[in-house]
């Protein structure tokens, strides 16, 4: 049975990556479902994650459709204990360490789970319209409802292709670890599968800056520590990215 499931939820995987991350030749995003999709690995691979659900399947990445420019002020100091909590609050649940065509993760659920805030903070942007066309180009339209949170770490963290926004949750309002952002579903490009779309990054332009916001840094093993009630923080490795490529806050 657990071979069934697992090698279930690696198709689902495969499927889903085929149908939102692999690059096509006009730079559409036009592969046919059953395409093998293009991996992207970690340059230092973390342990694969249990897949120990039985993943729905599918995935993308993205920007929101309808975002606000809110005026968030300067993040907590470093002295402060920041409590970081698995972005998906289900017990059937699966993700991979890598993604199509750059660093994110899909965290397979059913439709419906809750996904929570990563970590106390203050909400960035949303987008609460599905404008996504199949068969156009990757672009800010990709996730279709999503929330991207910075966190009093000073680092962002980017959910998309949720079923619903929780309501109250908008641009400026403060959250709290584990606090629910919206729930799981398949808007934007998600190939029609449940699943939340995962990205880390540096805040950089805090809102428009879509490539950056999708996730620049693997976040598989942080996952994998929060999900085991652990608190590994990714500040070190988004500021080792940020220095690298002249982010600009």
């Amino acid at each position: 049975m657990f071979r069934l499931r697992t090698l279930t939820g690696l198709t689902a995987l495969a499927l889903c990556l085929a149908g939102c991350g692999a690059p096509a030749s006009d730079g559409a995003d036009t592969a046919p479902v059953a395409a093998t999709p293009m991996f992207v690995e970690p340059s230092s691979a973390p342990p694969p994650a249990a897949l120990t659900a039985t993943p729905p399947s599918g995935d993308s990445s993205a920007t929101p459709s309808k975002s606000t420019k809110p005026k968030v002020k300067a993040s907590t100091p470093a002295s402060t204990t920041v409590k970081y909590t698995f972005p998906v609050k289900a017990s059937n649940v699966a993700y991979h360490p890598t993604h199509g065509k750059y660093p994110a993760t899909d965290i397979f659920a059913d439709c419906g789970e809750p996904v929570v805030a990563t970590t106390s903070g203050v909400i960035l942007e949303i987008s609460l319209k599905d404008i996504y066309v199949k068969g156009s180009p990757d672009g800010p339209n990709n996730g279709g409802l999503s929330v991207s949170l910075l966190g009093d770490d000073g680092v962002r963290y980017y959910a998309s292709h949720f079923s619903k926004v929780q309501s109250g949750i908008k641009a400026g309002v403060r959250v709290t670890s584990g606090q629910v952002l919206g729930k799981v579903g398949h808007t934007g490009n998600a190939n029609g599968v449940c699943h939340t779309h995962y990205g880390i990054s540096p805040p950089c332009a805090k809102t428009g800056d879509w490539k950056t916001r999708r996730g620049v840094i693997w976040p598989a093993t942080f996952l994998d520590s929060w999900r085991k009630k652990g608190n590994k923080s990714p500040v070190a490795t988004v500021k080792a990215w940020e220095k690298k490529n002249h982010c600009k806050p």
